[in-house]
C-alpha cells in the first residue's frame, strides 16, 4: 500500500568490473596468441567496426558487446549500469541524495509539492499543496516527474528559486531553497492501531533499515503495543547486510538467517544470528505479496523457518539470489549475480534460475521442508505465506468507470488534484476523518466538465465508492499532510484487517501461529 501509486493503481487497474576493462585491454594491448578465443572477438568487433554499412563508434561497440555478455546470461539481475543507472541503483540503497526534501505531482502543468518535515523545503516556507510554476526563471508547464525532478535536486549547497502559487494567496510567491543532502527513511509510517496493536511499514531495505526499524518498534512498545503487523508488500529488498540485520532483531543469538553460496569462497558464507532478539515475547505477523522481494524475503523465509512469525498475503517475488556491484572505470558498475541464497530450513523461492530461459513450470510439485516446530514450508516459487489472502478485486462499476473515462484517466487524477486543494482550509474539511460527500462528488463532475470530460451519470454514481476513496485520500493528503492520507488509506486495506482480526488478543506467537493454522485461508501443504 503506496499512497502515490495506490491513486493510478486503483483507477488504471483494469487499463496498466573489471571484466569490461579486461575485455577492452586485450583489444588495445594487440593481437592475442593464435587460436585463442579472444581472436574471435578481436576479428569480429574489426570487421564490424570497418566493413558494417553504418558507421558505429568504437565506445558503442564496446557498450554493446558488454551488454550483449550480460544479457546472454539470461539473468533477469545482472546487468550493466551505465553512470546514471548506478547513480540511481546507489541513491535507492543508501537512501540520500540532494535537493530540496519535498515529494512532487505533476499537475496541470504545475509541480504540486508535499515537503518533508525538516527539510530545505519545509524550512523555507513551502507548504503542503504549493504549485511550482517555475524553477529558476524557467516554466514547470511542460515538466515531467522526471524532469521535475532533476530540476529540484543539485550539489548540496546550492540554491534553487522558486515561483509558487498558493491557494488563497493571489500573487505568485518566491522562495530561494538551499539544497542539502536528504535521508528517505525506509520505515514510513509506525502508528499504534488497536487492541495494542502497532504497524511499521519497511519500504525498502537500504542503509540504516534495521536501525530505522528497531527505533520504530522501541518507540510503539513504549506507547504500550503489545504485538507488531510488519508490512512488507511492495519491498523490492536491498541491501543484504540489512536484511540480516533486520532478521537478527527478531531471533536468538545463534539461529541461521541465510545461506549463501556462489562459486567463489567470498561469495559462500553463512549468516547467523549473533544477538539476542530485542522484543521475544511480541507477537509478529508480516503482511506480503508478489512485489515483495530480494532482502524482504530473506527475513520472511527465515522468521517463517523459525517459526517467528506469521505471514499473511500472497506469494512473494521468488529472487533467491544475490548480486555484487563491481565498478568499473567509467563510472559505470557491473551489477552481477554471485551467489543463490537459502533460507534456514535449506529452500531456494527462486522462481527463475540464472541462466534459465524457459518459464517456470508452476504445474511441478514444489519441494517441502519443515519449520524448527515441524510446520511443512515449500521450497520455489517465492514465499508461500502461512494465510492466504485473495488478491484485490477490482469491482464491474470501477472498471466501468475507467472504461468510460478512456484516455482522459490523466485529466480526472489533475481534477481530484484540483479539487482537493481547493478545499484546503475549508470549513466543509474539519479533520481527517471528514466524510466525502455526494456534494463532493458532484463538485468533481462538475471540474471533469469543464475539462471537455464527461461520464454519464449511472457510471459515475456507481463509481461513488472508488471517487470517494480517491478523494478522501487526496483531500486529506493536501488538507492534513502524508500521515492522514494513509490513515485512511488503512481502514480501507482489507490486509490489514485480516491481520488484525487474526491477531486480537493473542499474547504469544505460538497462540497466533495456532490461529493461523486454524484459518480457513489458511496456506493448503502437507501436513506435518
Amino acid at each position: 500500500m503506496r499512497s502515490r501509486a495506490l491513486f493510478a493503481g486503483v483507477v488504471l487497474s483494469c487499463a496498466v568490473v573489471s571484466g569490461g576493462w579486461l575485455v577492452e585491454r586485450g583489444l588495445i594491448g594487440g593481437v592475442p596468441d593464435s587460436g585463442s578465443r579472444s581472436v574471435l572477438f578481436n576479428q569480429v568487433l574489426a570487421h564490424v567496426a570497418h566493413d558494417y554499412v553504418d558507421t558505429l563508434a568504437d565506445s558503442t561497440l564496446y557498450l554493446d558487446a558488454v551488454n550483449g555478455l550480460v544479457d546472454e546470461l539470461h539473468d533477469p539481475h545482472s546487468e550493466y549500469l551505465s553512470p546514471k543507472l548506478l547513480s540511481r541503483l546507489s541513491e535507492s540503497t543508501s537512501g540520500r541524495y540532494a535537493g530540496v526534501g519535498a515529494q512532487i505531482d505533476v499537475r496541470d502543468g504545475a509541480i504540486i509539492v508535499a515537503p518533508l518535515p525538516g527539510g530545505p523545503a519545509a524550512a523555507a516556507g513551502i507548504e503542503v499543496g504549493d504549485r511550482i510554476t517555475e524553477i529558476d526563471g524557467k516554466s514547470t508547464r511542460t515538466f515531467g516527474t522526471s524532469e521535475a525532478q532533476k530540476a529540484l535536486r543539485g550539489p548540496p549547497n546550492s540554491v534553487v528559486r522558486l515561483t509558487i502559487e498558493r491557494t488563497g494567496v493571489e500573487a505568485p510567491m518566491k522562495f530561494a531553497v538551499t539544497r542539502r543532502e536528504i535521508h528517505v527513511h525506509s520505515v514510513q509510517h509506525a502508528t499504534m492501531l488497536r487492541d495494542g496493536i502497532g504497524f511499521v511499514a519497511l519500504t525498502i531495505f537500504s542503509d540504516e533499515s534495521a536501525t530505522e526499524l528497531q527505533q520504530a518498534i522501541d518507540s510503539l512498545r513504549t506507547a504500550g503495543m503489545h504485538s507488531l503487523i510488519l508490512d512488507l508488500r511492495g519491498d523490492p529488498g536491498g541491501l543484504l547486510d540489512e536484511g540480516v540485520g533486520v532478521a537478527d532483531l527478531f531471533l536468538d543469538r545463534g539461529q541461521r538467517i541465510v545461506n549463501l553460496r556462489g562459486r567463489t569462497p567470498d561469495a559462500t558464507r553463512v549468516y547467523a544470528d549473533d544477538a539476542p532478539q530485542r522484543w521475544p515475547s511480541m507477537p509478529l505477523a508480516l503482511l506480503v505479496d508478489s512485489s515483495t522481494a530480494s532482502a524482504a524475503e530473506i527475513v520472511s523465509g527465515a522468521l517463517q523457518d523459525h517459526d517467528r512469525a506469521v505471514l499473511l498475503g500472497t506469494a512473494t517475488y521468488g529472487k533467491g539470489s544475490a548480486q555484487n556491484v563491481f565498478a568499473m572505470p567509467n563510472g559505470g558498475a557491473l551489477k552481477l549475480t554471485t551467489a543463490l541464497w537459502y533460507t534456514p530450513s535449506g529452500r531456494s523461492i527462486n522462481r527463475i534460475m540464472p541462466g534459465d530461459t524457459t518459464p517456470p513450470d508452476t504445474g511441478a510439485a514444489r519441494p517441502r521442508y519443515r519449520t524448527d516446530d515441524g510446520r511443512v514450508v515449500l521450497g520455489g516459487g517465492g514465499i508461500t505465506p502461512d494465510v492466504l489472502l485473495p488478491a484485490v478485486s477490482v469491482p464491474t462499476s470501477d472498471t466501468a468507470f475507467a472504461r468510460a473515462l478512456g484516455s482522459h484517466i490523466p485529466a480526472f487524477r489533475d481534477a481530484v488534484t484540483d479539487y482537493a486543494l481547493s478545499l484546503k482550509g475549508s470549513p466543509s474539511v474539519r479533520s481527517p476523518d471528514f466524510a466525502v460527500t455526494p456534494e463532493m462528488r458532484a463538485a468533481l463532475a462538475r471540474r471533469l466538465a469543464a475539462r471537455g470530460v464527461t461520464v454519464d451519470s449511472a457510471t459515475y454514481a456507481a463509481a461513488a465508492p472508488l471517487i470517494d476513496r480517491l478523494l478522501g485520500y487526496e483531500i486529506a493528503r493536501y488538507s492534513f499532510g502524508a500521515e492522514a492520507e494513509f490513515r485512511r488509506q488503512m481502514r480501507d486495506d482489507p490486509a490489514i484487517a485480516s491481520a488484525q482480526a487474526l491477531m486480537a488478543g493473542a499474547t504469544t506467537q505460538a497462540e497466533l501461529l495456532k490461529r493461523a493454522e486454524a484459518s480457513p485461508r489458511a496456506a493448503k501443504r502437507a501436513k506435518r
